[in-house]
């Protein structure tokens, strides 16, 4: 028969290694966790994105709709049909009041605000060609559009800002065509009218 008190020593002993055990894999779990921990980002560092920002506007809740029409140097174009390509990508494409609405909670919320903006998330040597694209029209009266270029690296820079009009569904017209060089600095801009749609129809 066993001594009480080698008993409750070895119960004791059987404690202490459990609470040993937890407590080691809780030091083991917290070293992991540690290490999986990335390093903070240093404040004042943003991560670039976009090289060049073209933003087309025109008045707010007006039913209109406008395409933005951009093709690269390769004569690759981006806009509704092609949202996604090379450098470029259509960030919106505003269809002007159509599907700018919302319900939350019972409450009807609207956006006013067309806009369309296409990002260059990097720059090659040739000429960028910027088109406006009347798709849709409800009136009668010429439409404003406003087209905005800007240089976003290593500051911002205003390239270009424009009014121009479109006169109803199908006017195609160009707003800039701007060449950069190796370099990724724009020497050259015109507004000679080059039909983007209708030059790739016919290739």
């Amino acid at each position: 028969m066993r001594h009480p008190s080698l008993k409750r020593y070895q119960q004791d002993d059987v404690f202490t290694d459990l609470l040993f055990n937890a407590l080691l894999g809780f030091v083991f779990m917290f070293a992991i966790a540690f290490l999986m921990i990335s390093e903070p980002e240093k404040k004042g560092e943003i991560a670039s994105k976009a090289e060049m920002l073209i933003t087309v506007r025109w008045p707010d809740n007006h039913p209109d709709d406008v395409d933005a029409i951009v093709e690269d140097p390769t004569g690759t174009l981006i806009w509704y049909y092609n949202r996604d390509s090379g450098l470029m990508h259509l960030d919106r494409d505003d269809r002007g009041v159509f599907a700018d609405e919302i319900k939350s909670e019972g409450t009807r919320i609207i956006n006013p605000i067309n806009q369309e903006s296409v990002t260059l998330r990097g720059l090659q040597s040739g000429e960028y060609v910027i088109n406006l694209l009347h798709y849709k029209a409800h009136y009668r009266e010429p439409l404003p559009v406003t087209v905005k270029v800007e240089r976003l690296n290593p500051s911002v820079e205003l390239i270009y800002y424009g009014d121009h009009y479109l006169t109803g569904t199908g006017d195609e017209i160009t707003a800039l065509r701007m060449s950069l060089d190796t370099k990724g600095h724009v020497v050259g801009v015109n507004q000679l009218p080059k039909p983007l749609l209708i030059h790739n129809q016919n290739k």
